[in-house]
């Protein structure tokens, strides 16, 4: 099984403080390093975290507010130093374009690579090596999206030395049968059953980050059943006013809504420079879902 790793790069909400840099979140998985969006910072706490902003192709922005996309031209800049090649592709909400793009111009650089810029919707963003990347829209004052990371299931192991005794040619209908399609084979139907090892199938991992909303049985829905939710967290039931102002979440509500959504584990993130100890907002959450943590700059957690 490869390693799948989160790694936050920062957790705090709307300014850095001493102890927190803005909330950005990387997911390592085979070589890929996916960065869920990109305030400024970001490409130094990468450096500490010992993740390599080189590997980043793929930036997720959840929406334009400036505490989550200004550090993208200082890092452009970064990878253009080192004379990247390969494309960069960022991908976020409608309106996203044209604001990065100005943001790469104002910083007056020259990029050596392709800077793809792609506004999305609801649906599949990405679709990688053994994993996908999917968007889903959220609820804050302005358009915003959630995303969801998902490994690739193993149905099970395909058993050549089955298929061969059976006389069937490799190619094409290996790839059916492995796929989970009856075939037919001189004039004899042939079940995936009869040549797959199901036993040794196993569920794809499922990772759900979502930053800047209002709570929601919608959200519930999109991350079902995820092995961890990474969930901004921003205030307490205290500021409560505040969070319905400002379209942001209280602990005690993305608790509610992880024990709706039935996930694993929730890390909470995005947390307001107001609490400089965050046993509040573990204390609150801990009263509707058990197993939850808030997350610490540089923190980083395997999913199994």
């Amino acid at each position: 099984m490869e390693p799948l790793e989160v790694c936050f790069l920062g957790t705090s909400c709307s300014t850095p403080s001493a102890e927190r840099n803005l909330t950005s979140t990387a997911v390592k998985f085979m070589g890929n390093v996916l960065l869920f969006d990109c305030p400024e910072g970001t490409q130094r706490q990468m450096m500490k975290s010992k993740l390599s902003y080189m590997k980043v192709d793929h930036i997720f922005l959840s929406h334009l507010h400036a505490d989550h996309i200004l550090g993208i031209p200082g890092l452009v800049a970064t990878m253009a130093m080192h004379d990247r090649e390969e494309p960069l592709f960022i991908y976020g909400p409608r309106g996203m374009e044209a604001r990065i793009r100005k943001a790469i111009e104002v910083a007056l650089m020259r990029v050596s690579f392709r800077v793809e810029c792609r506004e999305v919707k609801e649906g599949v963003v990405l679709e990688g090596e053994k994993f996908r990347v999917s968007a889903f829209p959220i609820e804050h004052d302005v358009p915003s999206l959630g995303y969801l990371f998902e490994e690739e299931s193993k149905e099970g192991t395909f058993q050549r030395k089955k298929a061969e005794k059976m006389g069937i040619p490799p190619g094409p209908l290996y790839s059916k049968l492995q796929k989970g399609e009856e075939i037919t084979f001189e004039g004899r139907k042939v079940k995936p059953s009869e040549v797959m090892d199901y036993g040794k199938g196993r569920k794809g991992r499922r990772i759900g980050i979502v930053m800047d909303t209002r709570p929601s049985a919608r959200i519930a829905e999109f991350v079902s059943e995820v092995d961890l939710l990474v969930h901004e967290s921003s205030f307490c039931e205290d500021l409560r006013g505040r969070a319905d102002e400002t379209a942001h979440s209280v602990a005690g509500d993305v608790a509610k809504v992880a024990k709706e959504a039935k996930v694993k584990r929730l890390a909470l993130t995005h947390i307001s420079p107001r609490y400089k100890n965050p046993k509040e907002i573990l204390k609150e959450a801990k009263k509707g879902f058990k197993d939850v943590f808030v997350a610490e700059d540089l923190q980083k957690v395997g999913v199994k």
